[in-house]
């Protein structure tokens, strides 16, 4: 069995606040086909989407990056046709908040897939070298089959993405894939 986790695909992370820019405006179609292709065929799909408090001085995060994905905020939503996807198929996707880097850290994430007999795990969103690379570390320490969609993920550093898909080959037996 498997499932599809959407990182961070949000209006902030693609060009709002924080943003990726065009690098992750150009996967737009293939995040989205994606997503629909998972949900329709009824694979576990996950919007795993980074939350954050308005002025909280204690997130590690505030120290490294401009306020994002604010509680309430239009930043939060998820980008483009990806939030028209989500409307039309609530049904078959769930969504998670996460307030680390990892879909994992902190979450629920790990038991949902194991109650569903989930092993393989398709990874999609921003950014590559962070919250997509990091959910992927937690899922190789916790056993499950790594797929990152080389075409469906993207970062504001060309030089880390370029690192994270080596390191998701090389490091943690990740299938990289496009298509």
């Amino acid at each position: 069995m498997k499932a599809l986790i959407v990182i961070d695909y949000t209006n902030d992370f693609v060009d709002g606040s924080l943003p990726v820019g065009e690098p992750a405006i150009a996967i737009e179609d293939r995040i989205v086909a994606l997503t629909q292709q998972f949900a329709a065929r009824g694979d576990y799909t996950v919007m795993a989407v980074d939350l954050h408090e308005e002025g909280d001085p204690y997130h590690p995060e505030s120290k490294l990056f401009p306020p994002h994905n604010i509680r309430g905020t239009s930043g939060r939503a998820l980008y483009g046709r990806l939030q028209e996807t989500y409307d039309r198929h609530r049904d078959d996707i769930h969504w998670m908040d996460k307030t680390r880097y990892s879909a994992f850290a902190g979450t629920d994430l790990a038991i949902r897939l194991r109650a569903r007999g989930i092993t393989e795990v398709h990874l999609i969103g921003v950014c590559t070298d962070i919250c997509v690379l990091h959910t992927a570390v937690d899922a190789y320490n916790l056993g499950f089959d790594i797929v990152v969609h080389e075409d469906a993920v993207a970062s504001f550093n060309a030089a880390g993405h370029d690192w994270a898909l080596g390191h998701f080959r090389s490091s943690l037996g990740a299938a990289v894939v496009t298509g």
